[in-house]
């Protein structure tokens, strides 16, 4: 498999590189050609057949100019090698463009100088994000060139992606942090001097489990950055603790002799959601520690359309009018008055009567 994806490889590097020299043939023009990925740093998995390969642009990078260097790649090599049955294939994203034989692939991965980066268009030229995340692996790659060439990290990186296929709770954890993890785990100790594999593989499940890439934690910053960024910050909550609590059900199985099923060699990924039972020991899987919040946007607008509103349980209630508005008074007023001028002619009434009475005491 690697003598594959070496001759192939091969074959796209000799083309670009004549790109280089012979300008007409390509009028973007590429300034350079830089393999990354884990072919440059020499750990490939068996069964992952592919090479990547970065080409950074003198111009600004248009679509059209990727799919001009795409056929003019291919068409290079058919010449060369008349006999190769190649296959193209842009990639999602435009990030660039696959060259395959059927036995290995070569990715070739577009961007252009820093300087270009600022005058992008977003409507012709390439996304600025996938760009910029280009230019960080060319950095990357350069790191791990001149400070983890040990061949104890990159056995123990082998056997971290290998990890990362089998259990889906350490999925989140991208290459890079494969690579820093490693390089922490074996060069990062008291005496500075390498550990074992061994040894540095139980300290990573060690280090997961006591949660080194959780909120809060000093993690391990980036050496590429400028800034002090932690590398576990591009996982999101929900993933920072699924990686913590795969990391310990693996730590605890590996503790009571389930080695064997941590490394894939008996078994199946089961110990991760299950209880195993080790020598009478059962070892409980633990509880998600993070709760996703429920979504309350459908809530809140059911609550305004009508007359109470719930907002995070608080129940508000309509509030009735303070003002009261006094009744019309008119009519009863007059029929008062009405009342009281016949109540006046009863008393003259009265009056008559009682002059009358006077008259006949007389």
């Amino acid at each position: 498999e690697q003598a594959s994806v070496l001759n192939l490889v091969t074959k796209v590097q000799a083309v670009l590189d004549n790109l280089i020299v012979d300008t007409t043939n390509f009028d973007a023009g590429i300034d350079e050609v830089r393999q990354i990925g884990s072919y440059k740093k020499g750990t490939m998995v068996t069964g992952h057949n592919v090479a990547d390969v970065i080409v950074i642009l003198k111009t600004h990078p248009t679509r059209e100019a990727v799919q001009v260097l795409a056929k003019k790649l291919l068409e290079m090599l058919k010449l060369h090698e008349p006999g190769d049955s190649l296959v193209m294939s842009m990639l999602p994203d435009d990030r660039g463009f696959e060259v395959s034989n059927g036995e290995a692939s070569v990715r070739v991965l577009i961007t252009t100088l820093h300087q270009h980066l600022q005058q992008l268009d977003p409507d012709r030229h390439l996304d600025y994000k996938i760009l910029q995340s280009h230019l960080a692996a060319i950095r990357h790659s350069r790191w791990f060139e001149e400070n983890a060439h040990h061949s104890t990290i990159k056995v123990l990186i082998r056997l971290l992606r290998d990890l990362r296929l089998r259990f889906v709770g350490f999925e989140p954890l991208n290459p890079w942090m494969l690579d820093l993890l490693a390089h922490y785990a074996i060069l990062n100790n008291p005496s500075r001097q390498a550990l074992p594999v061994n040894a540095a593989f139980r300290r990573v499940l060690q280090l997961l489990s006591a949660g080194l890439f959780l909120p809060g934690s000093a993690g391990i910053t980036d050496p590429c950055e400028g800034a002090n960024i932690r590398v576990h910050t591009a996982m999101s909550l929900e993933q920072q603790d699924a990686v913590c609590l795969t990391g310990r059900r693996c730590s605890g199985s590996w503790g009571h002799g389930g080695y064997r099923q941590v490394l894939g060699l008996e078994g199946n990924s089961c110990i991760a959601t299950e209880m195993p039972v080790w020598d009478g020991d059962v070892v409980s899987a633990l509880d998600s520690a993070y709760e996703r919040p429920p979504d309350r946007s459908l809530d809140k607008e059911d609550g305004v359309d009508g007359d109470e509103d719930d907002m995070d349980g608080v129940v508000v209630s309509a509030l009735d009018s303070a003002y009261e508005r006094p009744s019309d008074r008119s009519l009863d007023d007059e029929d008062d008055m009405v009342g009281d001028e016949d109540g006046m002619d009863g008393d003259e009434d009265g009056m008559d009567g009682d002059e009358d009475g006077v008259d006949g005491a007389d």
